[in-house]
């Protein structure tokens, strides 16, 4: 299903940023932005349930934890930023390129499970936060969730600049609540500094393996390295290489932001709740407990504003890698809003029925199991990103030196070693309350490993093959298919008004270009012709006979062979009909340019003709005011 509108087109953000500023910082701030929206991933609802249980239960013990994880993102976001601007491919079209089509439409299929629980952290993040704020029940904030999609789709019909700026807005708004909520639970300073120091307490390993595999979102790998390239680089060694070192920094930023963001929260969970003994596992417990402990409301309503702040922003960037997966894996393109829909009814369907059957404790059960399906399908972004990054056929000088690679591996293995015991852990779980589930989950779990396993070893057994650098179209074999035709016998149909000498200009033109015959057609549709065709006659019929036959003469004058055809009927059945018994290879005809209810009440000539028939044909406007070109239509 083709997009054919430019501003729903992803390809229409390519380099439409300048970055041809003065100064540094200037340039600087051109380039920042895409870690910003990218950013967004790492405190989503998700992170929240990890977070506020992590410091409830263990204090400030973890921070280090979370710091650990911001700089395997800031690795991976670098490595997924590079891919974008050196090989001017993202991570889903440079899967397209390197693997079949099944293994790339099986990583598509992953993908978009991925997009798809990501969206339902988001949705139960506004769900949750509204209900928090206003108390509105949540199944309707369900409803509400499907309408504010279209909200933020307006946003980015603003630009990328624009769009950019939104979602740093939301960010700030997120921050300064945090910094609202630590100023409120005044915590201990000298424990948070000693939480940087690396240590483990008892029972602490499971939350820690849930605040890393809550970390890096793998939507968020194949969305960085496709927003890079809306910015207008230099296509040099020179230009790629300050489009990199810019977008370290930014990507430095950006998710030290997103880290202060996610300590906030842990510390003000120590703060309040582990410093009185008590275990919060979920997100609505901490809201309601946070003004009897601290005496004051307006923390419980920060934390809302918060946490709807964070499904709103959330939910833009899902819709784009929704789109950049799509296009990327398939070469598919479809509407945002259509994409956004089925998006966010794959997320609100489940939702939906847990809330109906669980309530407020099936929600926090949901937002796990969307942890537990982004941390499943993380290794199938991160292995290929690293793969291709470390390529010299692809990247060039920009390949990854050993130290890098050396640091990625690490990271991949600590992350997918992790992500898989959190997995594990929870089918385990599930498991003990129904055995028939082993049935269906060990299949599944054998073919993911056996793909997961052939996507790490094939590529150091295979000999690499470079990428076309920058845009590739099959421009080569449709050059080699074009023909040029020359038309025999051009058909006319003509109305019997004025709008035939438009129609007649247009085609005698190309009946000379050709040296072809002109075939007048004109159909008779009077009411009694419908019911008796050529039988019948009229005054109506008699004139059109010697209109077409006067008009042959006049147009013989141009010294070109003139034919008339005379039929009766519906006008678009007749003009198929001689198309097909006479032997016309092009067809010209008028319209008048009718839309939507002028079309149910002057017909449809032209769609019924162009629909019915096989070849080219030109479509004339023969409205008085008519100041465009006639269409070609094949």
């Amino acid at each position: 299903m083709a997009n054919t509108s430019k501003e729903n087109d992803l390809s229409q953000m390519e380099n439409s940023v300048s970055v041809k500023k003065r100064g540094w910082f200037r340039r600087l701030f051109a380039f920042a932005g895409p870690a910003y929206l990218v950013s967004i991933g790492y405190m989503d609802p998700g992170n929240w349930a990890t977070d506020i249980e992590g410091g409830a239960r263990f204090g400030y013990t973890l921070i280090w934890v979370l710091l650990m994880s911001n700089l395997m993102a800031i690795l991976l976001q670098t490595l997924s930023a590079r891919l974008g601007i050196v090989t001017g491919y993202d991570l889903a079209q440079g899967c397209r390129k390197e693997y079949s089509k099944r293994l790339s439409f099986f990583l598509w299929i992953l993908a978009e499970i991925a997009i798809a629980a990501c969206d339902l952290a988001e949705v139960l993040g506004t769900i949750i936060g509204l209900n928090l704020l206003f108390g509105l029940p949540l199944l309707w904030g369900c409803l509400v969730t499907v309408f504010d999609t279209f909200l933020l789709l307006a946003i980015q019909r603003l630009g990328v600049r624009k769009m950019e700026a939104f979602i740093v807005m939301l960010i700030s708004t997120i921050g300064i609540s945090f910094i609202i909520e630590i100023f409120f639970a005044q915590p201990n300073w000298g424990g948070i500094a000693s939480g940087f120091i690396p240590h483990l307490d008892a029972g602490a390993l499971f939350i820690a393996i849930g605040i890393i595999g809550a970390t890096v979102m793998p939507h968020n790998l194949y969305l960085h390295s496709s927003l890079v390239q809306t910015r207008a680089i230099s296509n040099t060694h020179t230009g790629k290489a300050e489009a990199c070192k810019f977008n370290l920094i930014d990507s430095a930023i950006a998710l030290n932001g997103a880290f202060f963001v996610n300590a906030a929260i842990l510390i003000m969970a120590a703060a309040v709740f582990y410093s009185r003994g008590i275990v919060v596992t979920e997100i609505q417990q901490a809201h309601h407990l946070l003004q009897p402990i601290l005496g004051t409301h307006i923390a419980p309503i920060v934390f809302g504003i918060a946490l709807v702040a964070a499904g709103q922003s959330s939910t833009l960037t899902g819709t784009i890698s929704g789109q950049i997966v799509m296009e990327g894996f398939l070469n598919l393109k479809i509407s945002p809003w259509l994409r956004r829909i089925i998006t966010r009814g794959l997320a609100l369907a489940p939702a939906v029925i847990v809330i109906a059957i669980s309530g407020n404790e099936g929600t926090f059960k949901l937002l796990i199991f969307s942890q537990v399906v982004l941390s499943l399908q993380l290794p199938f972004a991160i292995v290929p990103l690293v793969h291709f990054t470390s390529d010299r056929n692809k990247m060039g000088n920009f390949s990854n030196p050993f130290w890098v690679k050396f640091l990625a591996w690490l990271v991949a293995s600590i992350i997918i070693v992790l992500n898989f015991k959190l997995v594990f852990d929870a089918f385990a779980e599930w498991i003990v309350g129904g055995q028939w589930l082993l049935i269906i989950l060990v299949p599944a779990v054998l073919i993911v490993l056996g793909v997961l396993a052939y996507i790490i070893f094939i590529p150091f057994f295979k000999s690499s093959t470079p990428w076309e650098m920058g845009v590739t179209t099959t421009s080569k074999d449709v050059a080699s298919r074009i023909q040029t035709k020359k038309y025999k016998n051009i058909g006319v149909a003509i109305e019997h008004g004025d709008g035939d000498a438009i129609v007649i200009s247009e085609a005698l033109t190309l009946a000379k270009l050709h040296n072809a015959k002109l075939s007048l057609i004109h159909i008779v549709d009077t009411p009694g012709t419908m019911v008796h065709g050529s039988e019948e006659e009229s005054l109506h019929s008699r004139e059109d006979h010697v209109y077409i036959e006067e008009l042959a003469r006049e147009i013989e004058g141009h010294d070109l062979p003139v034919e008339t055809t005379i039929r009766y009927g519906n006008p678009s059945e007749e003009i198929v009909k001689s198309v097909e018994e006479e032997g016309y290879d092009f067809l010209v005809l008028g319209s008048h340019g009718h839309q939507t209810f002028g079309d149910l009440f002057f017909g449809q000539t032209v769609e019924s003709v162009r629909h019915s028939i096989k070849i080219p044909i030109m479509v004339v406007r023969t409205s008085r005011d008519n100041r465009e070109r006639p269409q070609r239509i094949k």
